[in-house]
């Protein structure tokens, strides 16, 4: 028999709950009885009303202690609710990341593939330099900083943590028209210092170099000086805000020479071989390639990630991310 309960729960001296049957079947009154803490079924009289047909059913006891059970089962619901909304909530919200924009083919990888998982959860990226990026998280005007570079001694004393998310080699371009294509790590400290000035005293044409190179605060500069052992020394003819501000001027410029994030290197320009080694993934993954450094995600010691960022952070760093960080032109680590 297929029966669906009504219940009205009162604390009266008497109640009546109604069982229907769902179908045309019996239909039954049960007459509860209040006592003192709870309801008796012992004087259950039980009415069926079929073809003519009653039947009394007697001594069937049953005891509900109402008033003890309901705070509990009110409670119940309560943090039902609460851990439902708790729910709804990891799977929702935005994540602002901020800094590197060497990064920005790794950071689009990540954020198209995470998209697909946590479709409810949004990342921005805003590429404005791995200092701005550092400075941002520290500050609380975003969630996640990023880096391509290592961190700083006094970034770490202010609470920064590095999570590396991939490795990149820091590629020296030149213009495709440029027949000089290998060059040792002391002609390049040379060239970026102003030591050599002339194509011709490497073997090339007899052409002035224009020297290329990133604006103050970006962690490609600071990672190509640091490994080149110029740092605060170098002579630019010019500057760049971005990765691809360096590639698009020395491609449209046939005695211009620069660096750039291995990723990012296109066509366009030629990435000389240093010490005879060409750079790739291969090379920067075992080591020869030695003008490399790491992209890095940057969170703040005893500051609480959000549940959205904590998810994102998680997937950047797992070997999940492989494939992504492989497919954007960057080293997984691991």
């Amino acid at each position: 028999m297929n029966v669906k309960f009504v219940a009205v729960f009162l604390f009266g001296k008497e109640q009546k709950m109604k069982k229907a049957d769902s179908t045309s079947g019996p239909q039954f009154t049960f007459i509860l009885h209040k006592h003192d803490n709870g309801f008796d079924f012992s004087g259950l009289i039980s009415i069926c009303t079929q073809k003519g047909t009653i039947k009394a059913k007697e001594n069937f006891k049953m005891k509900i202690r109402m008033k003890k059970m309901l705070p509990w089962i009110l409670a119940a619901a309560l943090a039902g609710s609460a851990l439902a909304g708790c729910s709804a909530q990891q799977k929702g919200g935005t994540v602002n990341t901020d800094g590197s924009t060497s990064m920005a083919d790794v950071m689009g990888a990540l954020t198209e593939a995470f998209r697909e998982k946590e479709p409810d959860i949004t990342v921005n990226y805003s590429g404005t330099g791995s200092g701005s990026g550092i400075s941002g998280v520290l500050d609380g005007t975003c969630d996640i900083g990023l880096s391509s570079r290592e961190l700083k001694p006094e970034e770490v004393e202010q609470g920064a943590v590095a999570h590396v998310v991939a490795l990149d080699g820091v590629a020296v371009v030149v213009n495709p028209k440029n027949t000089v294509t290998d060059l040792t790590t002391e002609q390049i400290a040379d060239i970026f210092t102003g030591k050599i000035t002339n194509w011709s005293e490497l073997g090339g044409g007899d052409a002035p170099i224009a020297v290329y190179g990133r604006e103050d605060g970006s962690g490609t500069r600071s990672a190509f000086e640091e490994i080149v052992g110029v740092e605060g020394a170098c002579v630019y003819r010019s500057e760049y805000g971005s990765t691809g501000d360096v590639i698009g001027n020395v491609a449209s410029n046939e005695n211009a020479i620069g660096y750039a994030s291995l990723s990012a290197v296109d066509s366009s320009v030629t990435a000389v071989k240093v010490n005879g080694v060409t750079p790739s993934e291969a090379t920067v993954k075992d080591g020869s390639y030695t003008i490399q450094r790491p992209f890095v995600m940057v969170t703040k010691e005893g500051t609480e990630l959000s549940e959205a960022a904590k998810a994102f952070l998680d997937f950047a760093t797992s070997a999940e991310a492989e494939q992504y960080i492989t497919a954007a032109g960057a080293v997984y680590p691991n």
